[in-house]
């Protein structure tokens, strides 16, 4: 059993493939892409050094910024997981801020997404982030309440260019 209390951010590992794969094929179902530049022809190993190559700021592709992509773990079972970006490109500042996270549907409303958010923040001032933009679906009452319960405040609602849903955007700072 997961609880809230025991959460921690780490990053990915060799043998996390198989569960993150799971929760990866679980939130496709919300339109969500739980691991960014994955493909099931890609090796793992790739995966991972793609993310190491984003926390140090190395070798990125021009749309990448120096970015953390941390699993949230909580009873030995990843319940979510984080991205956190240090800077903000055009994309980004539009509509993708400088956290996105996501949570696994079986863990959703225990107080998970709060406490991710909460330990994004720290991470995020840690890296130089004094005010961080946080975005959301204009639909998704549950991440606009967390990103509330966090001390957002909504800036505007905007709409993006290929998707029919507007998204929030929230600055906590």
């Amino acid at each position: 059993m997961s609880s809230v209390t025991d959460l921690r951010l780490r990053p990915l590992r060799p043998d996390d493939e198989t569960e993150a794969v799971q929760a990866h094929h679980e939130l496709a179902a919300d339109g969500f892409e739980f691991l960014s530049g994955w493909t099931p022809d890609r090796p793992w190993a790739d995966l991972l050094r793609q993310y190491d190559a984003e926390r140090r700021g190395t070798d990125l592709p021009p749309d990448r910024v120096r970015a953390t992509f941390l699993m949230a773990e909580a009873g030995g079972t990843i319940v979510g997981r984080v991205s956190v970006r240090f800077a903000l490109n055009e994309w980004l500042a539009a509509y993708g801020g400088h956290i996105g996270y996501g949570v696994r549907p079986a863990y959703r409303r225990r107080g998970h997404a709060t406490e991710v958010l909460r330990q994004s923040l720290v991470l995020a001032r840690d890296g130089g982030v004094d005010r961080v933009l946080v975005t959301c679906d204009d639909d998704n009452v549950g991440s606009a309440a967390t990103i509330e319960r966090c001390g957002g405040v909504l800036e505007d609602v905007v709409d993006q260019p290929g998707t029919t849903v507007p998204k929030r955007r929230y600055w906590i700072g």
